[in-house]
């Protein structure tokens, strides 16, 4: 079954750190990607830019509405991911506590809700 496994951080809190233990961290995912990929695991992932970078898009009554960044405050945000391949929840979330960011934010884990092949 496929997971995706979204980190969840204070963003503040990454730029606070110094640029060694930034690196360091970075290092540690790019390590815990090969392991994965090793095991048949790892599937996809990627850092996102800041929230602040990000467009909200709705639609309202037939219009769209384009909005900049996140529409609510949050304390931490959605900062990247890893889409895992893994046997079961108790798999997914074992791979979850090993990423970096369990340590310091969250690690949401969450099943996709896959659709069944097409019948020929």
């Amino acid at each position: 079954m496929k997971y995706l496994l979204m980190i969840h951080a204070e963003e503040a809190a990454f730029e606070r750190l110094s640029e060694t233990d930034q690196q360091r961290m970075m290092a540690e995912y790019r390590q815990l990607r090969e392991q994965l990929k090793a095991q048949g695991n790892y599937l996809d992932g990627s850092r996102l830019h800041p929230v602040s970078s990000a467009t909200i898009v709705r639609v309202r009554e037939g219009k769209r509405v384009v909005t900049d960044g996140p529409f609510a405050e949050t304390r931490e945000q959605l900062g990247g991911y890893f889409l895992v391949e893994a046997r079961d929840l108790e798999e997914a979330v074992g791979i979850a506590a090993r990423m970096p960011g369990a340590v310091h934010g969250a690690i949401e884990v969450r099943p996709l809700a896959e659709s069944p092949a097409p019948a020929p």
